[in-house]
């Protein structure tokens, strides 16, 4: 039986919720949809918000020879069966978790989207600027996809025909965390096993073997968050449970490593400076060894970042800068430290009273005595 999320996955982009900053009026899908422009791009954005639809749906506009393979499972045979299909139409390749794909099956893949023999459509979780090899990213035009909203799930809710009341709707959003693939999964799941749609039997369906986290990391979100805030509680036992149920489902480890090193800078920061470096070796050692052993260098990672000390100042300190910047643009910097490459910088006062080990402030005159870092 055709699972719901199939039946009522849009197929123009009259039908499709959220992503306005891609598909509204005047933005880039829509038109490239519009004028039937094909390129190469890749859709980068959470789990359930769109990406697979959003390529279908390119596809069907410019009629294209439309492939859907996923990278967890393609090999360069099914990429040769593709080139070898002999058609007058153009050939879409949809290559879904993208960041699965290693560095020698994307150097496979590269000459023909350089040729134009495929037109390239990547999806991915993942930064493409950590997993895409940058020959191949350079071909491509990054989208990202923002989570969908409450009202763009309530949009999707409604689509399935299905009963329910709003007090469950409502719940069903906060739970699905703009997941909206998790949404049609719960609905239909509570539909199967209780008939009628309520609070309670959403609460027992999640329960359900359906929607427990997978390999393909379609919940892994909800994990990743319980495994940061462990760490940031200082609560290694929480977080090895959750580093362990990330790696039974067959978690990427690189997606769990990299994480660890933003939150040695995020939440430890200049409490314990060792933090980064152990986490950048953590990575390293990810990368170098691969499941299974790696498992234990995430370990001993974890359980270092979890028992040390933390602190946000840094954190915060660039996010004031950051606020500073965006409402004041780039104020002068002062003469003193400008960069003074010629001789008419030299005469106009750039550098002029540069001391090495001043104790003035640097800072630019609107910003004097500012103090982002507060420890």
């Amino acid at each position: 039986m055709e699972p719901l999320a199939s039946k009522i996955r849009p197929k123009t982009l009259n039908d499709f919720a959220g992503q306005e900053h891609l598909v509204g009026n005047g933005k880039p899908l829509k038109i490239a949809i519009e004028k039937k422009h094909i390129f190469s791009f890749i859709l980068w954005g959470p789990p359930g918000s769109g990406k697979t639809t959003l390529a279908r749906i390119y596809a069907n506009a410019l009629d294209a020879e439309y492939y859907e393979l996923s990278a967890v499972s393609t090999g360069k045979d099914d990429i040769r069966k593709i080139i070898a299909n002999k058609t007058d139409k153009s050939k879409i390749l949809f290559l879904d978790e993208i960041h699965r794909f290693n560095k020698a099956q994307q150097d496979f893949l590269l000459p023909y989207v350089e040729s134009g023999e495929l037109t390239l459509i990547g999806a991915t979780t993942e930064n493409p600027s950590f997993e895409v090899i940058s020959a191949l990213l350079s071909r491509c035009r990054v989208f990202i996809l923002n989570e969908l909203t409450q009202e763009n799930i309530f949009k999707i809710i409604d689509s399935t025909g299905l009963n329910i009341d709003q007090e469950s709707k409502e719940w069903l959003a906060r739970m699905v965390n703009g997941d909206a693939r998790q949404a049609i999964t719960m609905l239909e799941n509570t539909v199967k096993l209780y008939k009628e749609i309520n609070i309670e039997n959403l609460q027992n369906a999640l329960q359900n073997k359906f929607l427990r986290y997978d390999k393909k990391a379609e919940e892994h979100y909800n994990t990743i968050s319980a495994f940061i805030k462990s760490m940031r509680a200082s609560q290694p036992n929480a977080a090895l449970y959750y580093l362990a149920r990330m790696v039974e489902a067959g978690e990427d480890p690189k997606f769990i490593a990299r994480r660890m090193v933003i939150f040695a800078s995020e939440d430890i920061g200049l409490e314990d400076t060792n933090a980064l470096a152990i986490a950048n070796s953590v990575f390293r050692a990810v990368e170098i060894i691969g499941y299974p052993e790696c498992a234990i260098n995430l370990a001993h990672g974890v359980c270092y970042l979890a028992n040390a000390p933390k602190s946000k100042a840094s954190y915060y300190a660039l996010l004031e800068a950051q606020d500073d910047v965006k409402k004041l643009g780039n104020l002068p910097v002062p003469m003193n430290i400008r960069n003074a490459p010629t001789k008419l910088m030299q005469e106009i006062g750039y550098g002029k009273g540069y001391e090495k080990y001043t104790t003035d402030c640097l800072l630019p005159e609107k910003l004097r005595n500012k103090k982002y870092l507060k420890q």
